[in-house]
């Protein structure tokens, strides 16, 4: 058995298969993911699992250069806002309309869905270097 880590199969196969300014997407529980987009779909309940904890998990084990995020968020939800920006504090982090937003999420190598049901509660991660 795996001892640290992410133990989840397919985001720890995800994480393993990235590579520099590759995306994934983490979001609420309503976000439209297409189709053709992996999902990896962990909500369970609403609010289970919650976004942040599934944001401190994928960073301990990917390295993340970039974050984006929807503008309305700051507005919408402060305190969301402070924690993501916390846990990637290192990353350069972009702004962009909710509609735009929602596009560039169908860009992902794969999109995680959290139990996480509060307004804005996405982030697309842009995977780094670590040398």
């Amino acid at each position: 058995m795996k001892k640290t880590g992410i133990l989840n199969k397919d985001i720890s196969e995800l994480i393993a298969s990235m590579g520099h300014f590759d995306t994934i997407t983490v979001c609420d529980a309503g976000l439209p993911i297409p189709d053709e987009v992996w999902r990896i779909d962990l909500a369970v309940r609403s609010g289970m699992p919650e976004l942040l904890s599934v944001l401190k998990a994928v960073a301990d084990d990917l390295e993340v250069q970039q974050i984006i995020l929807a503008e309305e968020l700051p507005e919408n939800n402060q305190e969301l806002d402070q924690s993501i920006r916390t846990i990637f504090s290192t990353a350069e982090v972009i702004y962009v309309p909710h509609k735009e937003f929602k596009a560039r999420s169908h860009e992902s190598k794969a999109i995680i869905r959290t139990g996480e049901c509060t307004p804005y509660a996405n982030v697309i991660l842009v995977s780094g270097v670590t040398f």
